[in-house]
């Protein structure tokens, strides 16, 4: 026994026949106005956009390399912040220890033995500060005139590490000299400037 052909609009739900890649003749021939529903011809068809595209997606490689891009610049901006706290702690360290530096250095330069400023000695700075110095003099080509390389370390409880710092200027100190050092001194200097006035060979 045959079914029996109901007419009308399909119940809401139904789903579209399933003709493959094939369309009926009947559809063809009438171009979707037979107005029967649903039509292989007239049944709405689902947007492009809708569907997702497999190439919308980030690859394992991309996501490695923004990873990694991420890293380096992570271990950049951390070595410069570091750097900068160090300079900053330097700056802020060595302003407070200006005053003892002086105070420090002031032995040196009324010390009129030259082996006692090369062996330095060790103050009292208060406060639970103490500093040691000692400087290393050379004698230039200049009389009574020694380069110095002056250096101080202070040590302060409540830093954990003491605080170095090393100087070097000239210093015009006539009681450092050795009499014969500027005996030849001396005498070296009359003999360019006699060159120099054409009065020597």
């Amino acid at each position: 026994m045959r079914p029996k052909k109901t007419g009308g609009r399909p119940e809401a739900g139904s789903r579209r026949p399933e003709f493959g890649n094939r369309i009926p003749a009947v559809c063809v021939r009438n171009r979707g106005k037979c107005g029967k529903l649903p039509c292989a011809l007239t049944a709405p068809e689902i947007p492009v956009s809708g569907l997702r595209s497999p190439a919308s997606a980030f690859t394992l490689l991309e996501v490695l390399v923004a990873l990694a891009i991420f890293a380096m610049a992570a271990v950049v901006l951390g070595a410069t912040y570091v750097n900068a706290l160090n300079a900053y702690e330097a700056a802020t360290r060595h302003n407070e220890y200006s005053e003892d530096l002086r105070f420090v250095r002031a032995a040196l330069l009324t010390e009129p033995d030259r082996d006692k400023a090369e062996a330095g000695s060790e103050l009292d700075l208060g406060g639970g500060k103490r500093a040691r110095w000692h400087a290393d003099i050379i004698p230039t080509n200049t009389v009574d005139l020694f380069s110095v390389a002056w250096t101080c370390e202070i040590t302060d409880p409540s830093r954990r590490e003491p605080y170095r710092t090393t100087r070097t200027f000239l210093l015009l100190r006539p009681s450092w000299s050795d009499p014969v050092e500027r005996s030849t001194l001396l005498e070296q200097v009359r003999e360019r400037i006699q060159q120099i006035q054409g009065a020597a060979p």
